[in-house]
């Protein structure tokens, strides 16, 4: 199929958390000239911040939830529920896993990372990654519900502020049965990156619900988890938080890559090779500066991103940067009210630190809301 174009066309790919950023701009202050096409598998994006407070059992299974559909009409913009399979940036198309070709004037995509943990620990049943965000949740009550399975052991893989909120989350969603949780940080060892403040809390608090930390790198043996020279066998459910790995078709249609494949942009957001193409969240690797990919940047860069669509398609304007402050606040839950606050070299535990949390992302999830109609 193929899809004619009236006027510039921007074609946004992937409703990540940027996307929502640019859509609910659209919604607030009218949408640009020419179409805007929103191309994403999902009616419905789930907010990764939110994902630890639903497993644990503080959210309903829909409050993390943010209504694409409604919000995409309300920016006039057309919602084509298909994936993108590759891309020719120089012809200005896309094609999608139903067949049809779509072309654009300027693109955006913001379709976060692809999962990588059999590629790293080795293929296992057990196995549960994190990636896709979208279906995580429906995944994991599969795994552990579905058959009437309770399991006896987890161990979470990943020790970053994902895989430490998820060994807190599963600790507390199955606390009543027993369950034991142990925490495979790696060698890079627990939330690397963070103040040594940070960590010291993270490790008292994880010592306090009794989930094991184990910092040497896992991997799988014949069937077996392993992590240095030990197995952690038995194991019922392997839940792997990694990070992403890049899919393949945004290099291999041509667009510049960075050595692990993700799209490289400049201050902009700009293909540095492309600049009719844009990139923000898990799926862009910045060129000038070191970004990290998390949902803090993510949701940061959505403004200056539409901003800077706004302009291209308007034919004029000085596009803006995106300026990551020098430090980042992460809130890591700890699934008991509270959670630790981290600001570069600062960081606290408590329960001050649980309300912030949750009045941060539930309030961003209420934007959204409001925009659509639904409250």
């Amino acid at each position: 199929m193929s899809m004619r174009k009236t006027g510039p066309v921007l074609l946004l790919v992937g409703g990540g958390h940027a996307h929502l950023g640019v859509l609910a701009d659209w919604v607030k202050h009218g949408s640009p000239r020419g179409r805007t096409i929103l191309v994403t598998p999902h009616r419905h994006a789930r907010y990764s911040g939110m994902i630890p407070g639903t497993v644990a059992g503080e959210y309903a299974i829909d409050e993390g939830t943010i209504d694409l559909a409604a919000l995409a009409k309300l920016a006039g913009a057309e919602l084509v529920l298909d994936r993108c399979t590759a891309i020719e940036p120089s012809h200005r198309s896309i094609e999608t896993e139903k067949g049809s070709r779509i072309a654009f004037d300027y693109c955006s995509i913001d379709i976060g990372a692809v999962a990588r943990a059999r590629e790293v620990l080795g293929e296992d049943p057990r196995l549960l990654d994190v990636r896709p965000i979208a279906s995580f949740i429906s995944r994991l009550s599969e795994k552990c519900e579905g058959a009437g399975s309770e399991p006896n052991h987890i161990a979470v893989i990943g020790g970053g502020a994902g895989g430490v909120e998820l060994a807190f989350a599963v600790r507390c969603r199955f606390e009543d049965r027993g369950t034991r949780v142990t925490l495979v940080a790696g060698e890079a060892g627990l939330l690397d990156g963070f103040s040594r403040r940070a960590k010291a809390l993270a490790e008292r608090a994880l010592r306090h619900v009794d989930i094991a930390l184990v910092e040497q790198d896992a991997r799988l043996e014949a069937g077996r988890l392993v992590a240095g020279m030990r197995t952690l066998e038995p194991v019922d459910l392997l839940i792997a938080s990694l990070g992403g790995a890049a899919p393949a078709w945004p290099g291999r249609g041509g667009l510049a890559v960075s050595r692990g494949g993700f799209i490289a942009v400049d201050r902009h957001q700009r293909s540095v090779s492309h600049p009719h193409i844009l990139a923000a969240g898990d799926i862009a690797m910045r060129q000038d500066r070191m970004v990290p990919r998390s949902g803090v940047h993510a949701v940061h860069s959505g403004p200056v991103l539409a901003s800077n669509l706004r302009r291209l398609l308007g034919g004029g304007g000085a596009l803006r940067s995106y300026r990551p402050r020098p430090a980042s606040l992460y809130l890591v839950s700890t699934a008991d009210g509270k959670a630790i606050a981290s600001y570069g070299i600062f960081a606290a535990h408590g329960r001050w630190a649980g309300r912030l949390k949750h009045w941060i992302d539930t309030r961003w999830i209420a934007s959204f809301a409001k925009l659509s109609g639904r409250v």
